[in-house]
Parts: C-alpha cells; sequence; structure tokens
C-alpha cells in the first residue's frame, strides 16, 4: 500500500461500516471516560468536538499511569498485515492532529534508526524489512555513512546492517496528553480529578450512571481507557478482559542539548531524545525481568549507553519509571462495545501511544454514529470466547 492509498484510507477512516445498533441518533450524548492517559484524552477531545457531554474521570490525575511510563514510539513495525495497517493509519492520525494543534504538541518526527552488530541479526532484520516494505511501510537499508549523515552526533560502532523508517516519530507522552486534554476542555470535556470509578448503576440492565468516589454521573455510555485497571473496571459490567502482565523499565536523563534526532534502536538498548530535551533510554520493549531498578543501575546503564550517545556522558539520571503496561492477552487490542452491549466501550492496548489519535477519532464514531468500523473489527473482545 503506497502513502496516497494510505492516506485516502485514513481520510475516509475506512466506514464501510453498518448500523446494526437500535438506537435513535442522539440518543447516546452523555458519555463518561474512566482513564485520563492518551487514549482517553483523544477519545474526550472527538467526541466532545463532535458536540457529546462528556466528563473524563481520573483515579490520580491525568497522564500519570502507563502513559506517563511509555517510551512512546509511533510506530507500525506490528504484525498480522491487518494490525499494520491499523497501526499506519495511527501515524497518519498523529501527522493529522499535530497538524491541527500545531507547535505546541510535543511530537518529533523524523523516524527511527535501527542496527545490530551481528550478522545472524542482520540477516533477520533485512528479511523483516522486505515484509515491511511489501506492505507499502518506508522502511530502507542504509549503510555505516548515511547513518552518520542521519545522526551525526551518534557512535554506532560495528554496523552489521541497519534500516531507516522515515515516517516514524515520538512524543512526550506526559505533555502531549496534557494539551490534547486541555484542547478536549475548551471543547467542552469536564475532567474530574482525583476520582475512582467504584461502581456502576446498570438499572434495567442499561447503564444509568457511573458511580465514583466523589458522587454519581447519569451516562449512556462509559468509555473504559484505563490502561491495567480494566478488568476491575469492566467486571463491574460483568465483563472478563484478559490482560498480559507486562512491565517495563525506562530511564529518565536531565535536559541536554539536542543531539539525538530520532528513535534509535542500537545493539545496547533504544533511546531518544524528548522536545525538552531530556532523553529517554532502556533495554527492551518486551517485559522486564527485574521489577525493582535501582538507581545505580540506571546510572550504569547510561554510562553503557554512552559509548554509542556521547551526549549521555554526564548525564544525570532524574526518574526511572517501572510501567505496567496494558497487554492484552494475545497482544492485539480491544476496542469497542462486547456483544449485547451498547452502554460500554472498551479501548485497552499496548500500542495506545501510537493508535490514540486514530482511535480517538474512530471510537467518537462508533458511539454517536452508531457504525460498526472495519479496521476495528479484528478487535472486539468476543475473539476471547471462540
Amino acid at each position: 500500500m503506497n502513502r496516497r492509498t494510505l492516506l485516502q484510507l485514513f481520510g475516509s477512516l475506512a466506514i464501510s461500516g453498518t448500523r446494526p445498533f437500535a438506537f435513535q441518533t442522539g440518543a447516546r450524548q452523555r458519555v463518561v471516560i474512566a482513564g485520563g492517559g492518551i487514549l482517553g484524552a483523544n477519545i474526550a477531545l472527538q467526541l466532545a468536538r463532535r458536540g457529546a457531554a462528556v466528563t473524563l474521570v481520573e483515579r490520580a490525575r491525568p497522564a500519570t499511569g502507563a502513559t506517563a511510563n511509555s517510551f512512546a514510539w509511533i510506530n507500525a513495525k506490528k504484525q498480522p498485515h491487518a494490525y499494520f495497517t491499523l497501526s499506519q493509519m495511527g501515524i497518519e492520525a498523529w501527522r493529522a492532529l499535530h497538524g491541527e494543534i500545531g507547535r505546541e504538541l510535543p511530537v518529533r518526527w523524523g523516524g527511527s534508526l535501527e542496527w545490530t552488530d551481528k550478522p545472524d541479526q542482520a540477516a533477520r532484520q533485512a528479511a523483516t524489512m522486505r515484509r515491511y516494505q511489501a506492505w507499502g511501510y518506508p522502511l530502507h537499508a542504509v549503510d555505516e555513512k548515511q547513518m552518520r549523515a542521519l545522526e551525526p552526533q551518534v557512535v554506532p560502532g560495528v554496523v552489521a546492517g541497519a534500516t531507516h523508517a522515515e515516517i516514524e516519530g515520538s512524543a512526550d507522552p506526559v505533555g502531549a496528553t496534557e494539551v490534547i486534554l486541555a484542547h478536549a476542555a475548551r471543547a467542552g470535556t469536564k475532567i474530574v480529578y482525583p476520582a475512582e470509578v467504584v461502581g456502576l448503576d446498570l438499572s434495567s440492565g442499561r447503564l444509568r450512571a457511573v458511580k465514583t468516589s466523589t458522587g454519581e454521573i447519569e451516562a449512556d455510555v462509559l468509555v473504559v481507557a484505563c490502561g491495567v485497571d480494566t478488568p476491575k473496571l469492566a467486571a463491574m459490567a460483568g465483563l472478563t478482559v484478559p490482560l498480559t502482565r507486562s512491565p517495563g523499565v525506562l530511564f529518565h536523563t536531565d535536559p541536554r542539548p539536542m543531539t539525538i534526532d530520532r528513535v534509535l534502536l542500537t545493539p545496547l538498548g533504544n533511546v531518544k531524545q524528548k522536545p525538552d530535551g531530556r532523553i529517554v533510554t532502556g533495554m527492551d520493549f518486551g517485559p522486564s525481568a527485574d521489577e525493582h531498578p535501582t538507581n545505580e543501575q540506571a546510572a550504569q546503564f547510561v554510562k553503557k549507553m554512552s559509548a554509542i550517545v556521547p551526549a549521555l556522558g554526564g548525564a544525570a539520571v532524574e526518574k526511572v519509571t517501572l510501567g505496567l503496561r496494558p497487554l492484552p492477552k494475545d497482544s492485539h487490542p480491544i476496542i469497542g462495545f462486547p456483544a449485547g452491549r451498547r452502554d460500554i466501550y472498551l479501548t485497552v492496548m499496548h500500542s495506545g501511544i501510537t493508535l490514540g489519535p486514530l482511535v480517538g477519532r474512530l471510537a467518537a464514531m462508533e458511539i454517536l454514529d452508531q457504525v460498526q468500523v472495519d479496521p476495528l473489527a479484528p478487535y472486539r473482545l468476543e475473539r476471547f470466547k471462540s
């Protein structure tokens, strides 16, 4: 799929859906969103822009859960093809949102640069590259000279193989969420925190109100966007949402001079620099074996990474974050109304950063327009019952 086709697909948002919901237009305008992370913020913005009466409830304060602990790499290196296409649309949704909001939104483009120092890994990387290229993803092999031109202040070391994915980006997850929520508030969203959802009023089998620690909120629809707390909240509606524990550790430095333009996936670890100059680095994107990292371990890792990114030399570690990532059992998103329910809308996924702005748009359409959006069809809760 070339980028022009992708843009056309994103422009239409692939809505060849049906209208199976037996509700009158305008019947579901009062929406409560549980969760103030990147997903909740984007859904609130799009619903409020459409005229819904939106209340966002956050247990602690916005952007303090999984969002705050995300590496926030915006990319479409996903499988199978349907998930890849959804993620590619996610990149375009970020670009559209960035165009709407402007420089206030802390997002950096320029792509990612990935390399390995091992020939066997380079061969696997090349095979993966060819698969994504066949799918229309702008991912290209680069040599060491090209790498140095892309990142002149990086010392790559031995390079057995390298690729550049030019359309990818990264966000400051907390800063981006705060900006999006500010726009949602200006569009009419009421943001309530600290407030925890403690129960649901399901009179006559239909949601009437969301009970919170600060009082009841009348609602036609509850959007569940609370990450790892999703199973607990969904259970209040009699739903089972299977998640897998997936902790991730990141190290965050003090602000440094701007030296890294892209997300770097290196033989030693991953690293990026946020718009405010802070550098974020970590080992990999898999579940961390160590859930109790120390400041000493953080300093040692940052020192090791300074061999590749000299700007890390002398950097102070401001914080170490352990994030419990909301990962569904099969690693793919769960999005939409469960079968037989049109008052609870689920959104839980490990790719919340990449998909956030897109899910905001698609969720608003499914909730307000009473359609089922085709690209979301593989990600319904019912797949776990088959």
